[in-house]
């Protein structure tokens, strides 16, 4: 595929046309920093809260924020729905924009919101950019040992079982193609949880997505409460080895093959 020809630089400093989501629970002390650095990086750019009836007023800042910000979007829903949901309905939310890319980020500063140019100019070659933490200058800060090992571990084993080159296939700071999300088979996702990503992103690259990594440092949250679920974390990683012997053994053939990176 020949992604973005003819693709105006403007984007990557402006954020035309682009979608910048993040889905919340419990950040009223993070989502009004975060909403502030993204609008002064990319002041065109569409942002949408997708917040899961936060107890703390996380909705009701976004809300206040809205009647300023006519960019700013909110989507509130029942209850706690689990990370891919989320990001399925930023999907959607960004098809019905209209707008080129969408790029989903964590609400508690964790991701660096400097690197959101970076993201966007690497669409200029590529049809998902990942913010990679370990790539060369990529990182992360305060995390425990246990925690680096896991990550890492469970990076080597998508590369192994999937066979795609990519650094961070478990970290969520992306930028995405839509045309490359319309073109991706995503009625077949079965993951909900933290493999929701993995899958996602091999499901891009089974359509023939092109892939590029740009470095970031993961700075672990200040404030607020951490919603790593290791319950979450061991069911979905049970799922990634389903998935990854599906793929192994060659039943996942009414994907369409198209690998590139």
């Amino acid at each position: 595929h020949k992604p973005n020809q003819g693709w105006p630089q403007e984007e990557s400093t402006s954020g035309l046309n682009t979608l910048v989501a993040m889905a919340t629970y419990n950040e009223a002390e993070n989502i009004g920093t975060m909403i502030a650095q993204i609008r002064q990086t990319l002041p065109q750019a569409s942002i949408l809260v997708i917040d899961d009836n936060s107890p703390d007023g996380t909705g009701s800042i976004v809300e206040k924020r809205m009647t300023t910000d006519t960019r700013l979007h909110l989507i509130r829903r029942s209850g706690k729905l689990g990370l891919g949901t989320a990001l399925l309905r930023a999907i959607e939310y960004a098809k019905q924009l209209k707008v080129n890319y969408l790029i989903i980020l964590d609400a508690d500063l964790s991701h660096p919101v400097s690197a959101l140019p970076r993201l966007l100019k690497g669409m200029s070659k590529k049809e998902i950019m990942i913010g990679s933490r370990y790539v060369l200058g990529g990182g992360t800060v305060g995390w425990p040992l246990s925690r680096k090992l896991i990550s890492k571990a469970v990076n080597l084993l998508f590369q192994g079982l999937f066979r795609i080159k990519v650094k961070d296939a478990s970290g969520s700071y992306r930028c995405y193609s839509i045309k490359a999300l319309e073109r991706t088979q995503i009625d077949k996702l079965i993951s909900t949880g933290y493999s929701f990503l993995e899958e996602l992103l091999y499901l891009c690259v089974k359509s023939g997505a092109t892939v590029g990594e740009t470095p970031i440092v993961f700075v672990e949250r200040a404030k607020g409460v951490s919603k790593v679920n290791w319950k979450e974390a061991t069911r979905s990683l049970a799922t990634l080895l389903f998935l990854g012997c599906k793929s192994t053994l060659g039943w996942d053939d009414d994907l369409k093959r198209g690998i590139k990176i």
